[in-house]
């Protein structure tokens, strides 16, 4: 039987009276009819995704088009933002090898309701023997993107494999996305984002570019969700739902942002006052 095709997809789901957008990345691994009608697993996966305002899913293998409808059903909600542009990224310059195994599909999203208005996100699942290659590329495709909209404030999220020997230390010299400090990793080395106890690797990551998405993140909401922790589930269980852990962070609502703004002011008008 021949392989599907696992794809990334990006599911917009709700802000109802949350003072914050809640973005996530998770690779469910192998998301097919088996685990669809896993019910334990399903469940699993359901709470993770209803915790997500925006969320990254990986590894849906679905040739006949029934996950994405199946979720749908199961989740409602008012859809705070919208899309406002996107495209697939090619990887045809002049010159240069295609890199990637799966081009990233970006997505220009406006958020009307958070401090930053707008914001690209730039999904990525490298193939593990590539990780450094398609890691380093994606400091082309923010200038591509760049070049195309004229947008600011960039999210690159994903299953980077960006760990243990896919990407050991002497590497990361060769990724610009590493070497660019104007490039701001939420998801640092040390992280765990497996499921397995035996190992220890920061394979899903995410990355900012833009210095007002930047300071818009609330404050230490960068993290990974261990479901395994927060479900009471054993290790058995939680790998029947994925052997990744989610990666997530939020951004501040407008309405946070200008009352700390707010909070702020009246000691600068008494400093200039005195």
């Amino acid at each position: 039987m021949p392989r599907l095709p696992a794809f990334p997809l990006l599911l917009l789901l709700s802000i109802s009276s949350a003072l914050a957008l809640r973005l996530c990345s998770f690779n469910v691994r192998s998301f097919g009819e088996a685990k669809k009608e896993n019910k334990n697993a399903m469940d699993v996966i359901m709470k993770v995704i209803k915790r997500c305002d925006i969320i990254l899913l990986m590894e849906i293998k679905d040739s006949n088009n029934r996950i994405c409808p199946t979720l749908m059903e199961r989740l409602n909600g008012e859809k705070l933002v919208s899309v406002k542009k996107r495209y697939l990224y090619h990887d045809y310059q002049a010159g240069d090898a295609d890199v990637f195994s799966r081009e990233p599909f970006v997505v220009w999203f406006q958020s009307p309701h958070t401090a930053v208005k707008d914001f690209v996100i730039v999904p990525l699942h490298t193939t593990p023997e590539t990780s450094v290659k398609e890691i380093d590329e994606l400091a082309d495709v923010y200038w591509d993107v760049k070049r195309r909209w004229k947008a600011e404030n960039f999210i690159f999220m994903g299953d980077f494999n960006a760990g243990c020997s896919y990407v050991p230390k002497k590497a990361w010299k060769n990724i610009r996305l590493r070497t660019d400090t104007r490039f701001v990793w939420l998801i640092g080395d040390q992280e765990d984002t497996t499921v397995k106890g035996s190992t220890s690797c920061a394979y899903d990551r995410i990355v900012l570019r833009g210095q007002e998405i930047v300071n818009s993140v609330v404050l230490k909401s960068n993290s990974t969700f261990n479901f395994q922790k927060a479900y009471g589930l054993t290790e058995e269980e939680a790998l029947e739902v994925s052997d990744h852990f989610p990666v997530e962070f939020k951004l501040q609502s407008s309405r946070a942002f200008t009352n700390s703004k707010k909070s702020i002011s009246p000691k600068k008008k008494k400093v200039q006052r005195s």
